[in-house]
């Protein structure tokens, strides 16, 4: 184990390039990074010796900016930003269709039970990747699939009811 922190900790200066090559932002870079790190330090047991690390390394953070930008895609085309979350519906041609339409989403959400309602929340309105979704509940990946896919299901239903 203590080899394998010193090699990744002398990846690091080629990580953060890599990194700034993928986000061209400082930040997100520094936040890349850091998520990489974590990752391959709870998934160890996963590289097999003998292997380059660096590219087991690098797949990891190119996997992570993936999952991310997926995310942040989910998180752009569903909702604003979430310093104007409290204008939501507020537009004045539009503003009480949109208040209506908010009230409905948030009565059928409730209507879920628990465990859809949290992979909901989770996946659509938080924008995790299903597998940091399904570990944040501790559940199998296919077990929050499955609770996501029935959630969906159940929400299409209720407000296609409610218009």
């Amino acid at each position: 184990m203590n080899r394998f922190c010193e090699d990744l900790t002398a990846l690091l200066p080629r990580l953060r390039r890599f990194a700034r090559g993928l986000t061209h932002d400082a930040a997100d870079a520094d936040d890349l990074c850091q998520q990489t790190i974590e990752r391959a330090l709870k998934s160890r047991q996963q590289w097999q010796e003998g292997t380059r690390l660096d590219a087991w390394v690098y797949r990891i953070m190119r996997n992570q900016w993936i999952d991310e930008t997926r995310a942040r895609k989910r998180r752009s085309q569903t909702f604003v930003h979430e310093d104007e979350g409290m204008n939501v519906g507020n537009a004045a041609h539009h503003e009480a269709e949109n208040l209506v339409e908010l009230g409905n989403v948030g009565r059928a959400l409730a209507r879920l039970p628990e465990e859809q309602r949290e992979a909901v929340v989770l996946v659509l309105v938080e924008g995790f990747a299903y597998k940091e979704a399904a570990e944040i509940i501790g559940v199998p990946q296919g077990t929050l699939t499955s609770r996501l896919g029935r959630g969906r299901e159940a929400l299409l239903k209720e407000l296609g009811e409610a218009a």
